[in-house]
């Protein structure tokens, strides 16, 4: 009875203790605010003999930076993850796209880990920050603004903020809660997620083919281990996720392109395909970032790079602006946030929803202008070099 009457106080409420969730906590403790995180169900413990977990991101330079100076990317690399130089694009082998990390002079485009170990790199910072609070396995059920916040768990307890993040997802409670609409839909086609262990030496590669059915794609992992991502029907994807490894990996080498090295299966997955957009990004004192205010097609891979771009807005507009004094400056700082973030996030996923329509048929004027395209992009050395340097986020 004494906990369901607790009432903790604090400048700002987090909503979700995943990657974006808890790299806003961090940020916003390194300047000077006292900030609660509520997560429902926090990530399982590292144990380097775990097998590799099916939700792989390739994260940017930009979000590596930002993993960095929120003093989590040594954590992450102390478990596994693997540097990939060249990133392939094509749909026909004669028009393929191939980026290179030389050409930017730059060490590696990015790092392919594993979500849940960019997550526990995180909650390692989180742990030793006094200013921030952790509560586990507990979920908002209301939330009522006025000049300050106040959120009532599903244990009872209550926090009372001067403003909230939502950052818990694309059902994102928090958003609706605080009555923030949304548009969006679901993709005809889903995603198969396989994990596999490759023969031979690790790649530094990852690559994508698109095909009327949907892009095919492998991303390299850490020791030789490998992510393939298949876009299909939702019917083939149940037909696929159901047979036996054997029978599978049949399947995938019938129609996966030939740079797929042999490997072994060791896991399967499927995840649906959704676009979903808020409709605003705040009300009151509640301000969205991540998937809660913006899924879009991973098609390039760039959904968690989006999310923490939004972090780095917000956090750099605080470095800006201040702490918000008042609910105006409040108003102030989110509607700059919203500003800063609306578009880039509304460019990308119209991109990606363009890719998609564009190459998800087999009419032949359509297949001629989009292999002219990649042929384009390829011989053109200053827009390759723009290209990359927009999907890096540098």
């Amino acid at each position: 009875m004494e906990q369901q009457q607790q009432k903790i106080n604090a400048d700002v409420c987090v909503v979700g203790g995943g990657m974006v969730g808890m790299a806003t906590a961090i940020g916003l403790v390194r300047r000077g605010f006292q900030v609660v995180v509520i997560e429902h169900q926090p990530p399982a413990p590292f144990d380097a003999a775990q097998p590799c977990d099916l939700r792989v991101s390739a994260f940017s330079r930009a979000s590596q930076q930002l993993l960095d100076q929120l003093g989590a990317w040594a954590a992450v690399q102390a478990m596994r993850t693997l540097p990939y130089k060249r990133l392939a694009v094509w749909e026909n082998p004669a028009a393929r796209v191939e980026f290179n990390a030389d050409e930017l002079d730059l060490p590696e485009l990015g790092y392919m880990v594993e979500n849940r170990l960019v997550q526990l790199g995180l909650y390692q910072v989180a742990s030793s920050l006094q200013q921030l609070t952790l509560l586990e396995q507990v979920a908002v059920t209301s939330l009522h603004s006025d000049e300050r916040v106040l959120l009532t768990l599903s244990d009872g307890r209550q926090i009372d903020a001067g403003w909230v993040v939502g950052a818990d997802g694309g059902r994102s409670q928090v958003r609706e809660l605080a009555g923030i609409g949304t548009t969006g839909w679901q993709y005809a086609q889903q995603c198969l997620a396989v994990t596999i262990k490759t023969h031979g030496e690790p790649q530094d590669i990852t690559w994508q083919q698109f095909t009327p059915n949907g892009p095919m794609a492998f991303l390299p992992l850490y020791d030789g281990h490998g992510s393939l991502v298949w876009y299909h029907s939702a019917a083939n994807v149940a037909r696929l996720r159901a047979m036996t490894p054997d029978k599978l990996k049949q399947e995938i080498v019938a129609h996966f392109p030939p740079e797929l090295v042999d490997f072994d299966i060791l896991q399967v997955g499927s995840f649906p395909l959704t676009r979903l957009h808020a409709n605003h990004y705040y009300r009151d004192n509640v301000v969205l970032l991540g998937d809660a205010a913006h899924c879009i097609n991973p098609l390039a891979g760039q959904g968690v790079n989006l999310g923490f771009r939004d972090v780095a807005a917000l956090l750099a507009l605080l470095d800006e602006q201040g702490h918000p004094a008042n609910r105006a400056a409040l108003a102030q700082l989110f509607a700059a946030y919203e500003a800063k973030r609306r578009k880039d996030n509304l460019l990308m996923m119209s991109g990606m929803d363009g890719f998609y329509a564009a190459f998800s048929n087999d009419i032949k004027p359509l297949k001629w202008l989009r292999n002219l395209a990649f042929a384009g992009v390829a011989k053109i050395a200053p827009l390759k070099k723009q290209v990359l340097r927009y999907a890096l986020g540098i």
